[in-house]
C-alpha cells in the first residue's frame, strides 16, 4: 500500500477522493482541512504522496507545496483544482508540482495521476504545461521571483548584479553564513540548482522591469 495524505477543506470532496481510492493500492493515512494542518500531518504521518486542494484556508495548495520544497521535501504532490489562475499555475510548475488534476472528471484522472507520480512520472495535462510555458516566455506581469520573500528578493537581485556572498552580507548587514542559508532556500523555491541560474533569472527580471518603466 502507498500512504497518501489528502488536504481539502470540503468534506464532500474528501469523501469523494476516499471513495475513489478505496480498494486501490493508495491508502489515505491522514486528512487535513487547510494548508497548515496539511504540513503538520506530512511531518507526523510521512505519506509517500500528498494530494492538496488548490483553494484552502491558511495556506493554499500551492503555498503548501512551496513550503515543502523550501524545506527540501521533494515527495510527490498532486494538486486538485476546479480552476487554475495563471499565477498559481506558474508558481506550482516552478515549485515542482508532480501532478495537477481538474476536479471536473477527477475520478479517473486522479487515480491515473497517482499511478504516474508513484512511478516517478509527471501527471500534468499538456494544455496546462503549454500554458505555463507560454506564460513564462511571455513574461509580462508574471514575476519569476514572486514566490520569494522580500529579503530573498533583495538577495536575488544582488546576485543578479554580480555581487558575491561577502558583498551581499555587507550590504544587507548580515553574516555570510546567513546569506548562504537564504540562497539555499531561494534555490529550493525556484527549483534551480546554482548561483548562475539565479543570476540569469534575477538579471532578466530586473532588466524587464527597467525596460517597462
Amino acid at each position: 500500500m502507498i500512504p497518501v495524505l489528502l488536504a481539502d477543506d470540503h468534506p464532500f470532496m474528501r469523501a469523494g477522493v476516499e471513495a475513489v481510492l478505496r480498494g486501490t493500492r493508495f491508502n489515505i493515512v491522514g486528512m487535513a482541512n487547510d494548508g497548515d494542518e496539511a504540513l503538520e500531518l506530512v511531518a507526523r504521518r510521512d505519506p509517500t504522496i500528498c494530494i492538496f486542494d488548490i483553494r484552502m484556508p491558511k495556506k493554499t495548495g500551492v503555498e503548501a507545496l512551496q513550503a515543502l520544497r523550501a524545506s527540501g521535501d521533494m515527495r510527490p504532490v498532486v494538486l486538485l483544482t476546479a480552476a487554475l489562475e495563471d499565477r498559481s499555475l506558474l508558481a506550482a510548475v516552478r515549485a515542482g508540482v508532480n501532478g495537477i488534476v481538474l476536479k471536473d472528471g477527477a475520478e479517473d484522472a486522479l487515480l491515473d495521476a497517482l499511478e504516474k507520480v508513484a512511478a516517478g512520472e509527471k501527471a500534468i495535462p499538456q494544455v496546462l504545461l503549454q500554458r505555463a510555458l507560454d506564460l513564462s516566455l511571455a513574461g509580462g506581469d508574471i514575476d519569476p521571483l514572486a514566490s520569494l520573500a522580500p529579503r530573498e528578493k533583495q538577495i536575488a537581485a544582488k546576485v543578479g548584479r554580480g555581487l558575491r556572498n561577502r558583498e551581499i552580507a555587507d550590504a544587507l548587514a548580515m553574516s555570510e553564513g546567513t546569506v548562504k542559508v537564504y540562497l539555499h532556500t531561494i534555490y529550493q523555491k525556484l527549483g534551480i540548482k546554482n548561483r548562475t541560474e539565479l543570476a540569469l533569472i534575477a538579471h532578466a527580471t530586473e532588466s524587464g522591469t527597467a525596460t517597462d518603466s
